[in-house]
């Protein structure tokens, strides 16, 4: 991986995965499990093309590179987020297969083309404008509430870019779960996998991951919950599978090893 200087403020990361490492900052919206969640979560195709919207610091293009050898498009409007993003996907030498697009996610059907992706993923703010601290930063606001873009028009911009068959998914909270049904319906992107994430066993879901395809007859599945803490400090085996996948055996096989040494 190439080497640069990163900004004040900013730090390098690592993914957890694929030796990937991705470019932070205190001053803005660092991603969170919502985001691996839905790279983990979303039905993408090995080869075609991908879109990612409201990628910010381009965490989901990253994750998603490591299942597909599909051209991946990650749009961000803010400025600041779609820099880093871009310098990330250098850092690791992915620059050949993803691209970071500048720009507000209403105008891509327009701009990139109507039915030319396979699949979309979107990790989209998750309140209405009107709510929240008028006083809070601008980065943490815009990618909290929906400043650039309502649910609607986000769900119509998943339906305008995909092709038929195409897949569309979303993370999102489960208090706006019948909104988001409601929206794809109507923009003919039929739900068929909807699964929900509760941070331990007997508590309710705080996230909810939902996979829709465009133009495509009723019938949903239901999937298992996805429990995050199996106590107050551990994460459950499916959690720990997902963050760290093969890498996680290797660990396992160290760990194994230093027993053994002792």
């Amino acid at each position: 991986m190439m080497e640069f200087d990163l900004l004040p403020s900013e730090r390098l990361d690592d993914l957890l995965s694929h030796n990937l490492r991705i470019i932070q900052s205190r001053e803005v919206f660092s991603f969170s499990m919502d985001a691996v969640l839905l790279a983990r979560f979303a039905g993408i195709p090995k080869r075609g093309r991908i879109i990612d919207l409201c990628t910010g610091n381009g965490v989901v293009p990253l994750l998603l590179s490591t299942r597909t050898s599909a051209s991946i498009d990650a749009v961000e409007i803010q400025p600041r987020l779609a820099d880093m993003a871009r310098r990330s996907v250098e850092l690791n030498g992915l620059q050949n297969r993803i691209q970071v697009v500048e720009g507000d996610l209403r105008e891509q059907a327009k701009l990139l083309g109507y039915g030319k992706y396979d699949a979309v993923t979107v990790n989209p703010p998750y309140l209405p404008p009107s709510s929240g601290d008028r006083n809070e930063n601008e980065h943490y606001a815009a990618a909290r509430h929906e400043m650039n873009g309502t649910l609607e028009e986000i769900v119509e911009q998943c339906a305008r870019l995909l092709r038929t068959g195409g897949k569309a998914t979303m993370v999102h909270r489960p208090a706006r779960l019948v909104e988001i049904i409601a929206a794809m319906t109507r923009w003919k992107l039929e739900p068929k996998r909807i699964r929900f994430v509760h941070p331990h066993a007997g508590a309710e879901a705080n996230m909810v991951l939902i996979e829709a395809m465009r133009d495509a007859k009723p019938s949903v599945r239901l999937l298992p919950p996805l429990i995050v803490y199996r106590d107050q400090q551990q994460y459950s085996e499916e959690i720990m599978e997902i963050y760290f996948g093969q890498e996680r055996g290797k660990m396992d096989a160290t760990a194994e090893e230093l027993r053994a040494d002792g």
